[in-house]
């Protein structure tokens, strides 16, 4: 079989099996199982917790003693197991913790899937930075198709999602091992798992641009799992006063706007780097996020449709120009010899300890504004633009200070490095 066709079906079930169920498990926890929106939340920032040291310590081992396609499959086969546990799990407490130990084993596997397609693709004798980007992109399309599979068998509300996740990962989790072998390197024998993780990188918090824009990419990773986490109750929300809308009765393709834009928007950054610089590009994505949120509160499945798609479609540049750009800078400004481990400080930062306190964050804002039945402990009402509003005035926050705190100077003749 072709191995770009090969690459191509491991990146597509890679994201597949997390589109399964990330989109959907809110209206899962909060419709079905009654969870708190701040038990919702925890079990969001399990995807942050993991993120702060499973890559890291998932790369080591793939570095140093077992091939990183056993890895990966090993790591998906383990993540399905969990999947399974958690599909029969209803306290809020043991499926946090489930939920944890899936996301220790699926985490790792983002970097792992990038790690084993660059090495076979060398193999090869592929250009990797021409060839990957069109297989990568079968990931996001894996994980809209996975979204509408869901929502075609009205599993949005069902442990269903939980299970054919689980399939998904167990199917990848085998055909890892009949992938090229990808043998241990030995250039990262010398690294520790600090270099790995990027905590050797924290010598450029001396520098205060860099330390400005490390604690912004914090503060802007805690908006990240926010609407994966409470997008589709916001829009199940309306089903008694727009019971025969499109958008409610199918919530998971409206919401794979978002992704569909991301991939779009993605293809927009070296455009936007190279004639404004990161600065700009940064404070677009923070008021990208300001409307991402505001108009999810002035938006409604009726007159209001025009505001929902709208911050579908805004999704994409308010993701994109911050995770995706901010690497890039990462990648410019950093001495050659730590790049690597600036990256993983970014990752460290926004998907790490950002999106860990955002999902708790968010979880609490959005208890603040529910209504509880303390006998059922059914939610009787939940003020759904009151918690928009909060998170947009969040990301408002966060546009009106960076402009004065970060300072950069953008060299419009220096910036070709963000071209490749």
């Amino acid at each position: 079989m072709n191995i770009k066709f090969r690459l191509t079906l491991m990146n597509f079930l890679q994201f597949f099996m997390w589109g399964s169920w990330l989109i959907s498990i809110g209206n899962y926890l909060g419709g079905t199982l009654h969870f708190t929106g701040s038990q919702i939340g925890a079990v969001f920032s399990t995807l942050g917790i993991a993120s702060l040291f499973m890559p890291a310590l998932m790369g080591i081992v793939a570095d140093k003693w077992l091939n990183a396609e056993k890895v990966l499959g090993l790591c998906h086969i383990f993540g399905a197991c969990m999947l399974i546990w958690a599909s029969t799990v209803t306290d809020p407490n043991i499926f946090f913790w489930v939920m944890l130990l899936n996301s220790m084993f699926y985490m790792p596997t983002i970097a792992l899937n990038n790690t084993v397609s660059y090495i076979i693709l060398e193999q090869k004798g592929f250009d990797v930075i021409k060839d990957f980007p069109p297989i990568r992109v079968w990931g996001t399309v894996g994980f809209i198709s996975a979204m509408w599979v869901v929502d075609i068998f009205n599993w949005d509300a069902s442990n269903m999602q939980l299970i054919f996740s689980a399939v998904s990962a167990l199917i990848l989790g085998i055909y890892a091992f009949t992938m090229p072998t990808c043998p241990t390197g030995k250039s990262s024998q010398s690294k520790s798992f600090l270099a790995v993780l990027g905590l050797d990188a924290f010598v450029l918090f001396k520098q205060r641009k860099m330390s400005v824009f490390f604690l912004f990419a914090m503060f802007l990773g805690a908006a990240l799992q926010i609407t994966n986490a409470f997008g589709s109750s916001f829009l199940e929300s309306f089903k008694s006063s727009f019971p025969n809308s499109f958008v409610v009765i199918h919530k998971l393709p409206t919401l794979s706007i978002s992704q569909i834009s991301e991939t779009l928007f993605i293809l927009t950054i070296p455009f936007f780097l190279k004639k404004f610089g990161i600065k700009k590009v940064m404070l677009m994505s923070m008021f990208a996020w300001v409307l991402r949120f505001g108009l999810f509160g002035i938006g409604n499945p009726g007159n209001g449709l025009t505001f929902l798609i709208a911050s579908m479609i805004i999704y994409g540049m308010a993701f994109d120009f911050f995770n995706i750009s901010g690497s890039l800078f990462v990648e410019k400004e950093t001495p050659s010899n730590m790049r690597a481990s600036a990256q993983g400080l970014f990752m460290f930062m926004t998907n790490g300890v950002g999106a860990m306190c955002g999902g708790y964050g968010a979880g609490l804002i959005v208890d603040l504004f529910t209504k509880m039945n303390p006998i059922t402990n059914e939610i009787i009402s939940r003020d759904w633009q009151s918690i928009w509003f909060v998170f947009a005035g969040y990301a408002l926050v966060l546009g009106l200070i960076f402009p004065f705190v970060f300072k950069y100077k953008h060299d419009p003749k220096a910036v070709g490095n963000f071209q490749h």
